[in-house]
């Protein structure tokens, strides 16, 4: 037997029946031209379960943040409502800190700011809330909508109180009177 081919450096060409025998793979082409179908492949087998933890959703605590902050916000909303809607004692407190004796020459005037403190700080958690809804089924990260709705509902509420204060020319009056404790001085 003559082979025109040039002889291997490391061993002899296999056939492709030997290639077939060392990979454990039939011959389909001689089982197709024997009119014979070729055989099905097993079957996979079925996945195993992994044994380590079981993988979360990965805004499973962003979801439960933001819905703690929400809750913790409408506890704080529905804590503050009755002050704002009264604040004359509210802002009598304050005043007392402050050293300065009295209240406000206009209650009714207060009692107004103090309502419309109190509904925009209620609209202001209803709106965080759908930010925050709307995010969280969007899937998106959503703990800080709370955060920077608290901050900037609870600012704007306390600008409202603000008002009657800085608005009542008595108190302006007393206010104005205060004198500072004097510094210690360096010796």
């Amino acid at each position: 037997m003559s082979d025109e081919r040039p002889r291997p450096q490391y061993g002899e060409y296999a056939t492709p029946e030997e290639q077939r025998a060392r990979i454990r793979q039939p011959d389909a082409t001689f089982d197709l031209d024997a009119g014979k179908a070729p055989d099905a492949a097993p079957p996979a087998p079925a996945p195993t379960p992994a044994a380590g933890p079981v993988a979360r959703n990965p805004r499973a605590m962003d979801r439960v943040a933001t819905i703690a902050l929400l809750a913790l916000g409408l506890f704080e909303v529905l804590r503050s409502i009755p002050g704002f809607v009264d604040p004359n004692e509210l802002l009598t407190q304050l005043l007392t800190q402050f050293g300065v004796d009295g209240g406000l020459t206009d209650a009714a005037s207060a009692r107004a700011w103090g309502a419309a403190a109190a509904i925009l700080l209620a609209v202001g958690w209803f709106a965080t809330a759908a930010v925050s809804v709307w995010n969280l089924r969007a899937g998106r990260l959503s703990f800080w909508i709370p955060l920077v709705g608290g901050v900037v509902f609870t600012l704007l509420a306390s600008v409202l109180l603000v008002v009657p204060l800085m608005s009542d020319p008595g108190l302006m009056q007393q206010l104005s009177g205060i004198t500072p404790l004097p510094t210690p001085s360096a010796t």
